[in-house]
């Protein structure tokens, strides 16, 4: 049942590129992050206010590991996201976003130790493979803005959001097991800081004039944000921490390879864009890759032993 519940938060969860494809027509990228992130932020921190008022509380502790939960996995990651979506389709976006179980990897050794063995690094280099023709596809204003080789700035920034959002997310998991916080304590207040830096940023680059939205697109613009936050900030935010307590943060970055397969669908469904069967097939191959790093995960006890330590907890 714990799987289908991944693949279930990626399906909801890749909606949201989609979704911020059609809000970018209405308001700048920082404007946008910072906005949805002080919402979402006070609609979560609100909810805890309301349970237990006290657990609002914030340690001299806990100050540092909130402060860069908020710069890494909210600030940096969305107005990275937002800018490079802006210029490349929503499902390629989706797609890019797939380097996270490398960074995963990376970030759980030096964290977690936890190992790189030949069976893993045979599937991550498999799951690489698939990434290449994706990578050499460039189209519209990509073309406008290369970066270097075959890269773009708009996908060497999303690689980038890419690599902040997993950092986040191993924060994420420090934060909750060293700091006794609930996902929902530290998600509420590291997007509330988060978009505030957002704001802040904005104030100084886009037009306020009176607000940076486009005129005549309030209302879609509202719609738009109490949407994505629903589904990425409140639902899809939240139930990562909580699997973060069964799975580890490589295993969950590469179900998330299944994602752009959602992605092309909803883009097409939502904006009208065919789906690349080149995304479909590279996919395919980075599914080969989270196969064969499941089982070497598996074999290695780390899921296991998180499935005892929540039998023992419960």
């Amino acid at each position: 049942m714990g799987i289908f519940l991944v693949i279930f938060m990626y399906a909801a969860w890749s909606s949201i590129f989609s979704l911020g494809k059609m809000a970018l027509e209405n308001s700048p990228p920082l404007f946008l992050t910072g906005f949805r992130m002080v919402f979402a932020g006070i609609l979560l921190l609100s909810w805890i206010f309301i349970k237990n008022r006290s657990s609002l509380k914030i340690g001299k502790k806990q100050i540092l590991p909130l402060l860069a939960l908020a710069v890494f996995s909210i600030y940096l990651t969305n107005i990275l996201e937002f800018w490079g979506l802006q210029h490349l389709s929503a499902a390629k976006t989706c797609f890019i976003y797939g380097l996270s179980p490398f960074f995963a990897a990376i970030f759980s050794y030096i964290h977690f130790g936890e190992k790189m063995n030949r069976r893993k690094l045979l599937g991550m280099l498999i799951g690489f493979a698939g990434f290449v023709p994706v990578l050499m596809l460039q189209t519209g204003s990509e073309n406008l803005l290369t970066a270097f080789s075959v890269f773009s700035w708009p996908e060497l920034a999303i690689m980038g959001a890419a690599l902040f959002s997993i950092y986040g997310w191993v924060l994420l998991r420090i934060v909750v097991k060293n700091q006794t916080l609930s996902p929902l304590y530290a998600n509420g207040y590291s997007m509330l800081l988060g978009g505030t830096f957002a704001f802040v940023h904005s104030f100084f680059i886009d037009n306020w004039n009176p607000i940076p939205i486009a005129a005549g697109k309030l209302a879609p613009f509202i719609y738009g944000i109490a949407l994505m936050t629903l589904i990425s900030n409140i639902l899809c935010y939240n139930l990562y921490g909580f699997m973060l307590r069964k799975y580890t943060a490589t295993f969950l970055s590469f179900v998330g390879l299944l994602s752009p397969i959602f992605a092309s669908l909803n883009s097409w469904i939502l904006l009208g864009e065919t789906p690349s069967w080149v995304i479909l097939l590279s996919t395919a191959v980075v599914s080969l890759g989270l196969f064969i790093v499941y089982q070497a995960e598996l074999k290695q006890g780390y899921i296991v032993k998180k499935e005892e330590q929540l039998a023992k907890a419960s």
